[in-house]
């Protein structure tokens, strides 16, 4: 490579006008100062002589915060070291600190601690003189062409406050000179320099892109845009181009890969050019989960670039030549090209470009070696993506070696699947080109043959036949199931689902065979005589996912033009899942799999939302097969079998969350449309839940400890449908809603009874929480007036009553008050007018009081119970603090703990002072209804805060007009006397009856005429 390695630091320095040790600006006050210790020692040369004693000690102390910031374990050090952070950002001293820190620091993290500081000075809201910003750019650039040999880290930050004090100074001008505009001109001194200043150089170039293109939400966005778009138009295509000019000669010389220090270099030049290409060219700041679905907005004046062969093919060769690390970054650029917007290119040029890329994609996959890598593997499976992204499968017909490259894709893309635990994380993009290439076959034009007929179905077979033989792996080595990631199971599925339905007929009959064959094998051992768990688990876990692959082909009849025969097929396929749905249900309660369960779900679901209602075709063929094997006729029969099964999970699953989650989920999407409830209410399954909904008949409805207060979340679900079941012909039957109600009064009577008895608290609490998620459900439900008012008829005023009991038992217990509160807030929705009463009802009175009754109720304890605490902590405060001023011969060690609770209070007094504020606010200005509780902790904070409460005093006696001043100066006089300097109980007891009479004066003379108005009087303020 064409660097002057010869070329000396001091070579280097004197590239640059000033002196590189002159003082940072404005670190030198007036006098004698530890700055212009260093700077006359720098000069004198002494590197043998130590610096004063006063600049030793000062240096001390800052390497110590250091260690306690980057290297500490202790928190309250830790935390005390960024206070003081903090306050030397803020003081006059920091930028001679800074200086200090990096010219004489002993440790790395002196000089990171240093730059960090400065980073945080510069990017302050009201920034430095333009003079003093110029001075710290300048002697940063001096200070690391000095020392090359700086940790990166410690690079990397100064670097960034360079970049920082570029970007928020890109329109200002000195002497009609815009003077921070020249960084490229700064870093082509670093590019005549050794190789680690080379690598400094770029280090800038990159971080600079990178900062232009960073959103400070802490600033005008419109000055952001208007920064970045100038960088953009006048620097950014410069920068680019001298990256690739200088990757070009990076690769024209031998590559010595052992050498550290050019693998940093190539690693920091690919950065910038994928910064570079990562800029966010017209504003519109895309969500970087999108990143794989965007195109790249090139300018248009970067034409020339791009049309270049050279510069693709750069890159290319640089895969080829780098090792894995740096390859990855040289596949990530190529990912950005591939993404360049469409209207760059003229037909013609977009044809050859395109040529270009698929050349590339060739030569990779003839060569895959380097694949096995990762980070390289999944770089390549974005690229693959991208290409369909940006171009038509129209397009991708016409280029010359397209026969060839999509065989080698198609080849890639089966190994990739049938290496399954192999960067799993990357199938996404491979699916993703499959899946839109076919969802394009039906809009191509042109008399090319896109092949995918040929290649798709290999694709879908890979998949299906890979998934059936990680099974037995998994389990036999206890790895990580795939089919756990339900998120990622149903992401493939859906992009599968598209690329199945080519050539849909090889798929069916492929899916038809291996589901017998398994069956069938699972038949056998089920009756074999030596029942071999493993075996019989593998096969399950097989029939999960054929379970889940039917479902999904199934569900494909949507996004694809579907025929009779593929109808007919997604009978054929349809049929051995009923079949299975039988024989698994005929094993219970022995046995059940939780895994096949929920692919079964997942299979209705999908064959309701294809086959059955609305969306029914009903002259589809799909029922014709179903007809002959299992007498399904229509979408009637079908669901019967749905409710069959929704009763038999219900009735034998309840200790399985999963599958009775994941059932009442199916049952309350079937609830949903009017159609198909008017068809399920004819259904005897549905008659049964109607009459039997119990915990006999459904034990998930139970409150036995064997389930845990969170598996009583689904019962709101649970009687959201059956609400909406009961509603088709409930009318303004108030017999038939009390027989529907009867269990819950039953649970309620009970209630009430343990609670009029000395009960035992669980067994109450569970059936409060199960009745307050069953009641919220039904409340949902219920949409017309006649209906609610019968809802609210049966549950007030008897039962409403045990909920504001409950509420005041076990406040403290979120779990019981959650689903109280929720169901108040669900009671109190005016949903489609249902809560119009009639005008001569008292219910909406009656409604509003009780839900206010309970709210402030909860509130009050609420407060209660935290100035209960607070006052525990307050004690504990004044205790240690008494003790401490007192020097007692006696004293008990303090825990670590209270070691950092004392330490906090003493470095955050604020704290304790708001909260001293909040509790006079509470006695002066509002409704107190708990004065004992808060008196409690208030009289604490007075003697720990005495200063403060003076303070607060005067401000509030200020604010009142001359003539009521003497008065309530009384009314605080007389709140403290004969109160002492302790927190003995007479002392609270006498502070406690003068703060009730202080309460009542005060809001007499705030009343009185010529007061100012109390809301201008919050003590918050």
């Amino acid at each position: 490579m064409a660097l002057p390695v010869q070329a000396s630091v001091s070579s280097l320095r004197h590239r640059f006008p000033e002196n590189p040790l002159q003082p940072l600006p404005g670190a030198c006050p007036r006098g004698a100062s530890a700055t212009e210790t260093v700077s006359e020692t720098a000069e004198e040369g002494g590197a043998g002589k130590g610096p004063p004693k006063a600049l030793a000690e000062s240096l001390a102390e800052l390497e110590v915060l250091c260690n306690h910031l980057y290297e500490g374990t202790d928190l309250a050090q830790r935390m005390q070291a960024e206070k003081v952070l903090l306050e030397l950002i803020d003081s006059p001293e920091c930028l001679s600190q800074c200086q200090l820190l990096l010219e004489r620091g002993t440790t790395s993290y002196a000089q990171l601690l240093a730059a960090t500081c400065l980073s945080k000075l510069v990017s302050r809201a009201s920034p430095l003189p333009i003079e003093q910003r110029i001075d710290i750019r300048n002697y940063i650039l001096h200070y690391v062409a000095s020392q090359p040999k700086l940790a990166p880290f410690v690079i990397q930050a100064l670097v960034q406050v360079i970049a920082k004090i570029t970007k928020l100074g890109w329109f200002e001008a000195l002497k009609d000179q815009l003077i921070f505009r020249d960084v490229i001109t700064d870093v082509k001194k670093f590019l005549q320099g050794t190789v680690d200043h080379y690598i400094i150089g770029v280090m800038i170039l990159s971080e600079l892109t990178q900062e232009m293109n960073l959103v400070d939400y802490s600033r005008p966005s419109a000055k952001h845009r208007k920064i970045a778009t100038s960088f953009r138009d006048t620097s950014l295509k410069d920068i680019l181009m001298l990256a690739c000019s200088l990757l070009k000669e990076l690769l024209a010389k031998p590559l010595t890969l052992q050498d550290q220090r050019q693998q940093s270099l190539a690693m920091q030049l690919l950065k910038l050019v994928l910064n570079c290409l990562n800029f966010d060219f017209i504003g519109n700041s895309a969500d970087e989960s999108a990143d794989d679905l965007c195109t790249v907005q090139i300018p248009t004046n970067w034409r020339t670039i791009f049309l270049e062969p050279e510069t693709l093919d750069l890159f290319f060769d640089l895969y080829h030549s780098l090792p894995p690390v740096l390859s990855q970054l040289a596949l990530s650029c190529l990912v950005q090209f591939a993404s360049t917007r469409r209207s760059l290119f003229s037909n013609p040029e977009r044809a050859k470009y395109l040529g270009n890329l698929i050349k590339g994609v060739k030569q990779i996959l003839e060569n895959p070696q380097g694949l096995s890598d990762p980070g390289n593997y999944h770089e390549f499976c974005r690229f693959l993506a991208r290409l369909k992204t940006n171009y038509q499968l129209g397009e991708l017909v016409m280029v010359k070696d397209y026969p060839e490259v999509i065989q080698l894709i198609a080849n890639f893309t089966v190994t990739s699947l049938q290496h399954w635990e192999f960067a799993p994380n990357s199938v996404h993009y491979l699916l993703t080109l499959w899946q839109r290439m076919v969802a394009s076959v039906p809009f191509v034009k042109t008399a090319e043959p896109h092949l995918l007929d040929t290649y798709a179905p290999e694709i879908t077979k890979a998949y299906i036949t890979s998934r059936l033989e990680c099974v037995p792996v998994v389990i036999r080595d206890g790895l990580e199931d795939p089919l756990d990631d339900t998120a990622t199971v149903f992401q493939q599925l859906e992009q599968l689902c598209t690329v199945s339905r080519c050539e849909y007929e090889k798929t069916c009959t492929l899916l038809v065979q291996l589901f017998d064959q398994n069956a069938q094998n699972y038949q056998k051992l089920l009756h074999s005589s030596s029942r071999n768990p493993l075996e019989i688990t593998v096969q399950e876990g097989r029939l999960a996912w054929l379970v889940y692959f039917v479902g999904t082909f199934v569900g494909g009849r949507l996004t694809y033009t579907s025929t009779d025969e593929h109808d007919v097929m997604d009978g054929e396929l349809s049929c051995r899942v009923f079949q299975l749905i039988s024989l698994m249900d005929a094993q219970l309660p022995q046995s059940s799999n939780e895994k096949v369960e929920l692919a079964i779900l997942w299979f209705l679901d999908q064959f309701r939302k294809t086959y059955v209602g609305d969306q029914l075709q009903h002259t589809s063929k799909v029922y014709a097969r179903m007809s002959e094997v299992l007498g399904i006729k229509d979408d009637n029969h079908v669901l019967e079998t749905f409710m069959t099964k929704i009763v038999t999970n219900l009735k034998y699953r309840g200790r399985c969350e999963p599958v009775i989650s994941r059932t009442l989920q199916f049952l309350n999407d079937l609830s949903v449309g009017y159609s198909i409830l008017k068809k399920l209410v004819k259904i005897e399954a549905v008659k049964f839940m109607l009459q039997n909904h119990t915990s006999k008949h459904f034990p998930f409805l139970g409150i036995s400890d064997n389930y845990s207060l969170s598996d009583l979340r689904c019962r709101t679900v649970f009687y959201t449908a059956l609400t909406r079941l009961l509603m088709v012909d409930l009318g303004e039957d108030e017999d038939e809603f009390e027989n529907f109600m009867l269990p819950l009064t039953v649970s309620f009577e009970n209630v009430t009874q343990i609670f009029n008895s000395s009960f035992e608290q669980e067994e109450a609490k569970r059936m409060l929480i199960g009745l307050a998620r069953d009641l919220r459900g039904i409340a949902f439900a219920l949409n017309t007036k006649t209906s609610y008012t019968m809802l609210f008829d049966w549950i007030y005023p008897a039962y409403i009553s045990v909920l504001q009991r409950a509420i005041e038992l076990w406040y403290r217990e979120p779990a019981c008050t959650t689903p109280i509160l929720k169901l108040m807030a669900e009671f109190m929705q005016n949903r489609s007018q249902r809560l119009n009463f009639d005008v001569s009802s008292p219910n909406g009175i009656l409604l509003f009081r009780e839900a206010s009754k309970m709210i402030c109720t909860y509130d009050t304890i609420v407060s209660s119970s935290c100035c209960a605490s607070l006052d525990y902590i307050v004690t504990y405060l004044f205790k240690h603090l008494s003790k401490e001023r007192k020097k007692t011969l006696r004293c008990r060690e303090i825990s670590q703990d209270g070691q950092r609770l004392l330490h906090f209070m003493q470095q955050n007094p604020e704290v304790l002072q708001q909260m001293m504020s909040i509790l006079m606010n509470t006695i002066i200005f509002e409704d107190c209804r708990n004065q004992w509780s808060v008196s409690r902790p208030l009289l604490g904070l007075i003697l720990l805060n005495e200063k403060y409460f003076s303070e607060l005093r005067a401000t509030l006696i200020a604010s009142q007009p001359d003539n009521k001043r003497e008065a309530l100066d009384q009314c605080f006089r007389n709140l403290m006397e004969g109160v002492e300097q302790s927190l003995l109980v007479k002392n609270r007891d006498r502070f406690t009856q003068n703060m009730s009479v202080f309460r009542r004066d005060m809001a007499e003379a705030l009343r009185s005429e010529g007061a100012s108005d109390p809301s201008s009087l919050d003590m918050m303020s």
